[in-house]
């Protein structure tokens, strides 16, 4: 139950503070809005190192993300036993994560009447720069692979400073290498907040795009398994 727990409450921090920027850069009449790449990058890494200090606390490893405990499981860094619960928690904290930004923003939602008002998915989920399945594709599988071999090369991630520095690793994969999908990395952190815009009573809300769903779902368990597999074969 605290690997369940721990990561429902980090997956949920994760998501109010990354899903909220969203909301913030996006919707009309927020403060924050047209706010820069900078500013969505550091705000995601940030998400990344409270939810991982969150998940700690409660004796969780802090994977917030089902591409993180898939490879590692695969290459007996985790224990396979924890997945199903790891996994639960990281889906329902990222709903609960998402359905928080709807009644934080939800004046802003009732002002934003179409997507030139900045009510869009987008604000829950990614999209691509360019539509191109394939290079969508390739784009969350290299940027996962990266951020999770480097994340195996950390210990554990959950003590001290490390938190911090899962962040800043965040923070530059996604200036490096988010410039073309959005930088998912996480199908819990795309799918459990796209599916709450989708079923929940959102005003205004646009079409929440599960056409190009499958991308920020397998493109980083690809990239989680690939990283895992190298680290598995050089240690």
């Amino acid at each position: 139950m605290n690997g369940f727990i721990g990561e429902f409450l980090g997956t949920m921090i994760l998501i109010v503070l990354g899903v909220g920027t969203g909301a913030g850069i996006n919707l009309k009449t927020s403060y924050a809005r047209n706010a820069g790449w900078l500013f969505v990058t550091l705000a995601w890494g940030m998400a990344v190192t409270f939810g991982v200090y969150v998940a700690g606390s409660f004796g969780a490893q802090g994977h917030l993300n089902p591409a993180v405990t898939i490879g590692f499981a695969l290459f007996g860094f985790f224990p396979w036993s924890q997945v199903l619960p790891y996994l639960l928690g990281q889906f329902l904290g990222a709903f609960v994560g998402a359905v928080l930004v709807i009644i934080q923003y939800g004046a802003q939602f009732k002002n934003a009447k179409n997507t030139s008002d900045g009510n869009v998915v987008g604000i829950f989920a990614t999209g691509p720069a360019i539509d191109n399945g394939l290079y969508n594709f390739l784009s969350e599988t290299i940027a996962t692979f990266v951020f999770i071999f480097t994340l195996l090369n950390l210990g554990d991630f959950t003590k001290g400073l490390k938190p911090l520095i899962v962040g800043l690793l965040i923070m530059v994969v996604g200036q490096a290498l988010g410039g073309t999908t959005g930088f998912a990395l996480n199908p819990a952190r795309d799918w459990a907040p796209r599916f709450a815009y989708t079923v929940l009573p959102v005003p205004n809300k646009s079409n929440a795009n599960w056409g190009y769903a499958w991308v920020p779902m397998l493109g980083p368990i690809v990239g989680g398994i690939l990283a895992a597999g190298l680290q598995y074969l050089l240690v």
